[in-house]
């Protein structure tokens, strides 16, 4: 399996590079970044909150960090031209040399949204925007040149150059919408990705499977990724006022043996690749610690 970090948008420059950096030192395979202007709300209304801009920050990664895959998580097709992304991407990949994952998704974050100007749109809507976009964004990726007419995005004899340093730059699909977002997956993907307990992963998995087997596409093609919340620690006490609270979100929580058997579980259900977002981490101490022990307890029983 292979292991991603997934710092907060929230914290400062300075320590989401020192954590990623520490990480590719300890020899995990991944960065992720998610692609959101404002903290997220229950309503339209705009909230105050440091949050660096996804494209910004995988650049200076891009620079600054030599190894490790990097992935936008997800960049929703709402807020770039489709024409515009690709030639966001295909620039990264070339500072990266080759080593950037395109993350995209169609779009949920209501309230920045509402305060950019930027139309969501019902869900049909969306995914009917997000199926036009990745069609542009799969032949500008990967052809000299694009040209689409649809009802949201028209692009006429577009070049890409310079292209990817990729011969494929992957393209990351996110979400678990069975009828749509799947289906848009299973023709499109290199990668899927979803939050999911082992349990819906299994059950997800399968779904993509069959969305696969419509179009006669090889599922082993697409990499499958998810990710949880991680609660790890030595400390029983501080682990089982964890283990009582009720998340709202997947997550994982636990000594390393029992982390060790979760893992196994996501492994088991198809994942290829697991994310850990630094969240719930605490201080910058505590993430560093916490990554050191995942990495040494945890990962090395899945290399």
């Amino acid at each position: 399996m292979r292991f991603g970090i997934w710092p907060a948008p929230s914290r400062p420059w300075g320590e989401i590079v020192e954590l990623v950096a520490h990480c590719e030192s300890t020899g995990w395979d991944s960065a992720y970044f998610a692609d959101h202007f404002m903290p997220n709300g229950t309503d339209s209304t705009p909230l105050d909150g440091d949050t660096l801009e996804c494209w910004s920050v995988i650049a200076a990664l891009a620079a600054s960090v030599p190894r490790l895959t990097l992935a936008s998580l997800v960049t929703s097709a709402t807020y770039r031209h489709p024409a515009v992304l690709a030639k966001i991407a295909s620039a990264v990949d070339q500072i990266s040399q080759g080593r950037l994952v395109l993350g995209v998704g169609a779009g949920w974050q209501e309230n920045e949204h509402a305060a950019y100007g930027i139309k969501l749109g019902t869900v049909k809507e969306r995914l009917d925007r997000f199926e036009e976009a990745i069609q542009i964004l799969d032949s500008m990726l990967h052809a000299p040149r694009t040209t689409f007419e649809g009802g949201y995005f028209n692009v006429t004899d577009a070049p890409n150059q310079p292209a990817p340093a990729q011969d494929r730059l992957p393209l990351l699909i996110g979400g678990g919408g069975e009828e749509r977002t799947m289906r848009i997956a299973a023709k499109h993907a290199d990668q899927w990705n979803a939050w999911t307990n082992p349990e819906l992963l299994a059950r997800k998995v399968g779904v993509l499977h069959a969305r696969c087997e419509e179009i006669s596409r090889d599922p082993s093609e697409i990499h499958v990724s998810t990710q949880a919340l991680l609660f790890l620690s030595t400390d029983e006490a501080w682990l089982a006022e964890r283990r009582q609270v009720d998340l709202g979100q997947a997550a994982i929580i636990g000594t390393p043996n029992e982390v060790v058997d979760i893992v196994a579980s996501y492994r088991d259900a198809g994942a290829d690749e697991l994310i850990i977002p630094d969240f719930t981490m605490g201080s910058k101490s505590r993430r560093m610690d916490t990554c050191d022990l995942f990495a040494h307890e945890v990962a090395i029983h899945f290399r």
